[in-house]
């Protein structure tokens, strides 16, 4: 049996690069109204952060088992 940070760092993954994947659609393709921040770009940092944060813990849990 897996740990739990097995699949909480799969789900951090695959989160963090949707939200990724819709950051830079954002930029390349700009809404028409602009929020306050989106200069900042916030879906790009956050998807990074996810992403590499769940990488990080799927790859740190990957082999382990819970008897």
């Amino acid at each position: 049996m897996k740990p739990i940070w097995y699949f909480v760092g799969l789900i951090l993954l695959v989160m963090g690069l949707l939200i990724l994947v819709n950051g830079i659609y954002l930029l390349i393709n700009p809404p028409q109204t602009k929020t306050v921040l989106s200069e900042t770009h916030p879906s790009i940092w956050w998807g990074l952060i996810m992403a590499a944060f769940g990488g990080l813990m799927f790859a740190k849990n990957k082999n382990k088992i819970v008897e």
